[in-house]
């Protein structure tokens, strides 16, 4: 058997993913379409394979060439493309006389490739069609012979006619060499036509139908999340528990929070895994996914708690991990009436924190990361100062105030945090929703966006979270434990230490107000807003308290009547 796999489509429905990547190449579990398509051929008995090209043809070609398939596969690259029976014509002389197969490299099926060849081989018919019943795409109708009638609805039925059950071309088809006379050379052709021309000849058309298989093409993003899905979830489960779920699991949409990520709940019986879909992503660069997975990894590689990811697809955005349960650290703050035991729960997840911090350094590679590889000069006067500019001074209150204008107290306050910092890897967003307590168990969340930097960050983020609103007498508490603890860890100047984490709260609250303000206005998530006026009162609180007059004099100025 010689095969054709049609790779030579623009993927508009799926633009603008398909800009960067060819829809061959979009992946399934980490596994793309293409390669899939070419193991099934293989295992059914496939000595030869053309692949056709268009459309970002030298990507295609790039990736199969790092590959080592069982049988060659050539290439035909189209200057201008040909359509599905113009393809078929243009590699004539790669055609033996023996019937071959063709198949559309935009679907996902378990289809037989080697049932539907030997149905071939064994009618006389110069062309066999795989059928499904997939609703939305049914055109093609049939005799009571199981023989191809007609490819397309009419556009005006006689109400006295019966309407004929139609079904769905797959994209899957086997050809004796006889079709190509029907097919003109050099110029776009559908293989549709084709087929209409041949049966108005007097030939017929064979259907096999594979209505109990399944199949899914993938030209939409919504039908390539579901084909992902579909494909990877009793993978997951399996990964996960050893055993593939006992029933379809149910899916449960969780409240997500400043993220446009869906989260989701699967449960099968009493087994149940999270989904984060962080959605399509087919940029050059590091993707959020990207870096989910890759940190992910690597801080559960060296004893972080953070859930275990158990499977991943990064081009489609799904990731598979462990279920955490639903109560984070402020819910379980908010519900504690005993300060003693809110103390002891801080230090619980301080200690596993400089943990994170010592063991996530180890090894981290700055490619796993999303934007930015450090928490640089740059990136606290754009992402920190800048943004509470326009997103909070401007956006928010309308102020009509500029970066400029603060300018000196965010290069001061950019040059501090570098001289102090006490560099490592640092969450970057370690507040008290990203971190979930399951019984006497704490896990981290939310690390995507970790990288190297000073890792009194982090530490400052949990003390003034606005969703807890601790006490600057706890905090203080808190930030001495930290300083303790990790003074046993590490060679440490207390002040330094402690000097670091006051200039990086100040930044940390610039983010979270700039952050809180977008949210609530631009996103319109306004859930945010009522905890505004909790961060700026921390914001003057600590300006006033651990900073001299003379410093961050225009700051303080701007806050004051806030």
């Amino acid at each position: 058997m010689k095969a054709i796999i049609l790779a030579a489509g623009l993927g508009t429905r799926l633009l603008p993913y398909t800009r960067q990547i060819p829809k061959p190449l979009f992946s399934l579990g980490g596994k793309s379409i293409l390669e899939i398509l070419i193991e099934s051929l293989v295992r059914a008995g496939c000595h030869a394979l053309m692949i056709n090209t268009h459309h970002l043809g030298e990507e295609i070609e790039a990736f199969l060439s790092q590959k080592h398939f069982a049988i060659p596969v050539e290439f035909c690259h189209e200057p201008e493309i040909l359509g599905t029976g113009g393809a078929i014509k243009n590699v004539e002389n790669f055609w033996d006389d023996f019937p071959f197969m063709v198949i559309n490299s935009d679907i996902i099926t378990d289809i037989d490739f080697r049932k539907v060849y030997d149905f071939h081989l064994d009618h006389p018919f110069p062309a066999t069609l795989v059928l499904t019943d997939s609703a939305h795409l049914n055109t093609v109708s049939c005799d009571k012979k199981n023989f191809i009638t007609d490819f397309y609805i009419p556009k005006h039925l006689n109400h006295h006619h019966p309407i004929k059950k139609r079904f769905t071309f797959t994209g899957i088809q086997v050809l004796n060499k006889e079709v190509l006379d029907f097919i003109p050379k050099g110029t776009f052709y559908s293989i549709i036509d084709a087929y209409i021309n041949l049966m108005k000849s007097g030939r017929k058309i064979k259907a096999f139908f594979a209505v109990e298989s399944y199949w899914k093409d993938i030209g939409t993003p919504e039908r390539y999340r579901e084909a992902v899905l579909d494909r990877m979830i009793p993978q997951a489960f399996f990964n996960a528990f050893r055993e593939y779920p006992e029933t379809p699991p149910m899916m449960t949409r969780l409240k997500g929070d400043g993220s446009d990520r869906g989260w989701f709940r699967l449960k099968s019986g009493n087994k149940s895994l999270t989904l984060a879909d962080h959605g399509i992503y087919t940029g050059k660069q590091t993707g959020e996914a990207d870096a989910f997975v890759g940190i992910g990894f690597h801080l559960y590689s060296r004893g972080v708690p953070v859930p275990r990811i158990f499977h991943e697809d990064t081009l489609s955005g799904i990731v598979f991990m462990q279920d955490l349960g639903d109560m984070d650290l402020q819910k379980t703050v908010l519900n504690e009436k005993n300060p003693g035991a809110i103390k002891h729960l801080y230090e619980n997840v301080i200690t596993r924190l400089c943990h994170m911090w010592m063991e996530g350094t180890r090894d981290f590679d700055p490619s796993w990361t999303f934007q930015t590889t450090h928490y640089d000069r740059q990136l606290i006067l754009e992402r920190e100062c800048r943004y509470f500019v326009d997103a909070y001074l401007q956006g928010y209150l309308n102020l009509d105030i500029g970066f400029e204008e603060l300018s000196p107290d965010f290069y001061h306050l950019a040059d501090r945090i570098q001289e102090l910092s006490y560099e490592g890897f640092m969450h970057r967003d370690f507040q008290s929703r990203n971190i979930m307590v399951n019984g006497a168990d704490i896990f981290f969340i939310d690390f995507q966006g970790g990288r190297l930097g000073p890792i009194q960050y982090d530490l400052a983020s949990l003390l003034i979270d606005p969703y807890t609103a601790l006490s600057q007498y706890l905090q203080a508490r808190l930030l001495k434990f930290c300083t303790d603890h990790l003074g046993k860890l590490i060679p440490l100047s207390l002040e330094r230490f402690q000097k670091g984490f006051h200039y990086c709260a100040i930044a940390r609250n610039l983010q979270i107000l700039g952050a809180f303000a977008f949210l609530s206005r631009v996103k319109k998530k306004f859930h945010f807003e009522k905890y505004i006026p909790q961060a700026m009162n921390t914001l003057k609180k600590n300006l006033n308290v651990y900073f001299k007059d003379d410093e961050f004099k225009l700051l303080k100025a701007v806050v004051k009547n806030c």
